[in-house]
């Protein structure tokens, strides 16, 4: 089959990209997502027991069969208001997870030092592993310095020198073979982080992977020739490299400039003629253009429409919740309340803390509800309303306390408790569904320069997990409190973190996960963390309007804190039941 190139050209200042892609951009083998909701085709899971409610003489589909039962089970116990087939479709499939990616895929870098191919993979894995896809970061210049604890000054990399040649070229073997090794076993997608600068080292790699494993790869070559660029590279990111711990600056951006002329000695891009069995994408100058080459399968499609969308340049993104609301004082979740007082006071502040920051093009982005566009109408700057951003919807708890849900519905409320990322509230969303959600806006914030997000609790904590690097399981824990702006500075080898408090007094909405998450538990355990209704004495959320701009510096610090919510023997005394078996959910309604 012919091969397809596909050259685009891009203007960096526009706010939406559009991409054009080889051989298919999907493939049957791989599903994007997973539902917790009950299933939408005719007959239930194989390894579910629902088939034992059906009547096998009566020749009814298992949508008819949940139908007719839903009508003749119109009462429940606990006080659910719904069926017990209802419970059954919502539950067998909550825990049952099946892996997104069905043939492992390999991402593998090539291009010369000082390229952003170490930024890249590294923003690439936290994209991938926050859309659900188990992915890992191989950086060859890690074995490297395992294997050559000493200070690698620019002789290493000479290829004219062989024993160091012998050196790295055994560590990139290493890491090729663990690579293979994890896709082998539990991972999705793995991407090889190194040069890769000759046509036979990737010669090597396509072998080793696709005949040897059966692996897709995929390559990602990042081609610079803006002095602007490289020289901005070398100085803010290899700067900070551990290659350079403890050298003189200077000395290290000569040393670093040697290197790059010596691996130019061997660099043979890849070539869209002598290279087109292959498949890749070539980024030039940071998104100026790209070059697309025989994108196979889903992953690779998703892989190229992110890395359209990102770059390589400083920039500052602003989070914020909106201000304290009058639900927020009741412990209501969700509905669309105005700002309380002292969420009208943080909007002010809000206003001239954005004034101080002096940010240049700075774009505010709100939801649609009105507590954040009031919360940011003060700030004297574009904005822009994202449906996207909206508040995670809680269905049929909508405006409910904590304590009117784990009333009116207990097995509910355990359910959440035991997977809050994948649970789904009747007739509302899930963590899971929420990230699906704002997907576009992780895009457009990876094209923006100077941004100001006023958002919402679960809102939030979507965006933070992706930037931090955190699992779903850590992601709904996230603690992000009113009245407080996180500031994100992304780096190449992570993202610099600051939270900055404004001093405006607000209650707290942050419920940890509770040791019991047993469905039998007391009211007691159940609401064991639930927030207090109102700020107590220590809250470090103190009014003061008088002296702000002298003390803001003071209310800056570094977020270290990992937001475990459970500890490991905490974790053993939780009784795990299974989801999968629609008799547990049986036994929690007529017990």
């Amino acid at each position: 089959m012919e091969s397809k190139i596909v050259e685009i050209k891009q203007d960096l200042s526009a706010k939406k990209s559009f991409y054009m892609v080889g051989e298919g951009s999907s493939s049957s083998d791989e599903t994007e997502s997973s539902s917790a909701s009950v299933s939408s085709g005719t007959t239930p899971p194989a390894e579910s027991n629902v088939h034992k409610y059906m009547d096998p003489d009566q020749n009814i589909s298992y949508k008819t069969a949940l139908r007719q039962d839903r009508s003749s089970n119109n009462k429940s116990s606990h006080g659910l208001d719904r069926s017990v087939s209802d419970i059954l479709g919502r539950t067998f499939i909550t825990a049952c997870r099946d892996k997104l990616v069905r043939t492992p895929t390999v991402i593998c870098m090539v291009g010369l030092p000082a390229r952003g191919k170490t930024y890249i993979s590294r923003k690439l894995a936290r994209y991938l592993t926050w859309i659900g896809v188990k992915t890992k970061v191989f950086n060859v210049g890690e074995y490297r310095r395992e294997t050559f604890h000493e200070y690698a000054s620019k002789e290493f990399f000479n290829p004219e020198n062989k024993e160091f040649a012998e050196i790295r070229n055994n560590c990139a073997k290493r890491a090729l073979e663990d690579m293979c090794s994890w896709l082998n076993n539990d991972g999705e997608v793995a991407i090889f982080d190194a040069t890769n600068t000759s046509r036979q080292r990737r010669e090597l790699i396509y072998d080793y992977c696709t005949k040897n494993y059966c692996f897709r790869l995929f390559f990602v070559e990042s081609i610079c020739d803006d002095p602007k660029v490289i020289e901005s590279n070398v100085k803010e990111v290899k700067i900070s490299s551990p290659d350079y711990k403890n050298v003189d600056s200077q000395l290290a951006v000569n040393d670093f400039l040697e290197r790059i002329r010596l691996y130019e000695m061997q660099y043979e891009p890849i070539d869209e003629t002598l290279d087109k069995k292959y498949s890749f994408i070539k980024i030039f100058n940071v998104g100026e253009r790209f070059l697309v080459n025989r994108v196979i399968g889903h992953i690779q499609s998703r892989v190229v429409y992110f890395l359209m969308n990102i770059h390589v340049l400083p920039r500052t993104i602003y989070l914020t919740r909106h201000g304290e609301s009058d639900l927020n004082l009741q412990q209501r979740i969700g509905g669309n309340p105005n700002l309380s007082p002292r969420g009208r006071m943080y909007s002010e502040k809000l206003a001239e803390f954005v004034k101080q920051e002096n940010l240049a093009d700075l774009v505010v982005w709100t939801s649609q509800m009105k507590r954040t566009i009031q919360t940011a109408s003060k700030i004297e700057a574009p904005k822009e309303q994202w449906k996207a951003l909206n508040e995670i919807y809680a269905g049929i708890c909508e405006e409910l306390t904590y304590e009117e849900i784990a009333t009116k519905y207990p097995d509910e409320f355990a359910m959440r408790d035991q997977d809050k990322y994948h649970y789904r509230y009747p007739n509302g969303e899930s963590y899971q569904d929420l990230v699906q959600r704002l997907e576009p806006v992780i895009m457009e914030l990876e094209r923006q320069e100077n941004v100001l997000v006023v958002c919402h609790q679960a809102v939030m904590r979507c965006i933070l997990a992706y930037y931090m690097n955190k699992t779903s399981d850590e992601l709904p824990y996230l603690e992000v409190p009113l009245h407080t702006v996180i500031k994100l500075s992304p780096t190449a080898y992570g993202c610099h973190v600051e939270e900055i408090k404004l001093n405006i007094e607000a209650v707290s909405t942050h419920r940890e996960r509770p040791k019991n998450c047993k469905r039998f538990r007391s009211l007691h355990d159940a609401l064991e963390t639930q927030p207090q209704p109102q700020p107590s004495n220590n809250s470090p959320f103190k009014q003061n309007t008088k002296g702000h701009a002298q003390k803001m510096n003071k209310n800056r610090i570094k977020i270290t804190n990992e937001y475990d919510s459970v500890t490991d023997e905490e974790k053993e005394e939780i009784e795990m039941y299974d989801a999968n078996d629609p008799i547990n959910c049986i036994e929690s309604i007529i017990s």
